[in-house]
């Protein structure tokens, strides 16, 4: 990848091929991930009336998704209460499909801004915030995937069905990395 440059009001890239159908690819299932679990919402008559989305009022079971979408209210773990627990379902029904739809929204921005064929990529700076993001969300979901900590060796032996993937979580972050310095430079 030609790393991330600023030209005045756009920031420039370029990706080989490979790099663009790994990339596309992994935003292409995030969003997969993200709609389905939009679809997840109940269908109700008020929603209907009135427009506004409610989404599921619990968790997600898959721990990807769990990641993306965490609760909007801390429980404490040992000692639940119901009223917490009522509290983090109404927040999660009421907010959930907003942040879904940011996030479908930003990963389309990806996918229709980054050719298939790879080459030459120019955004605006609301682009690049909507990259930013999304590589944020792809970070996050390969994180917890690859079950990535801080206390994890860059690089891991070669037994390890980890490994191949590990690789693509580096090149992500200098990815991102790289979006951002071009953006505050």
């Amino acid at each position: 990848m030609k790393t991330w440059r600023r030209k005045g009001a756009k920031l420039l890239a370029g990706f080989e091929q490979q790099e663009a159908a790994v990339l596309r690819g992994l935003v292409s299932q995030l969003e997969d991930m993200l709609r389905a679990r939009s679809d997840e919402a109940p269908q109700d008559e008020l929603t209907e009336l009135t427009g506004i989305k409610t989404g599921p009022s619990e968790s997600p079971n898959d721990p990807v998704l769990s990641r993306l979408l965490p609760d909007f209210h801390r429980l404490d773990p040992d000692n639940p209460t119901k009223e917490d627990l009522d509290s983090a379902a109404a927040l999660r029904s009421l907010h959930e499909p907003e942040v879904l739809e940011a996030k479908v929204g930003v990963a389309t921005v990806v996918l229709n801004t980054l050719s298939p064929d790879g080459g030459d990529v120019r955004l605006t700076f609301e682009q690049a915030d909507a990259w930013l993001s999304a590589l944020n969300d792809v970070r996050l979901a390969l994180g917890t995937a690859l079950d990535v900590t801080e206390d994890m060796p860059d690089d891991l032996p070669d037994d390890d069905p980890r490994s191949a993937h590990l690789g693509v979580y580096h090149w992500l972050t200098w990815v991102q990395e790289s979006l951002v310095q071009a953006m505050t430079d």
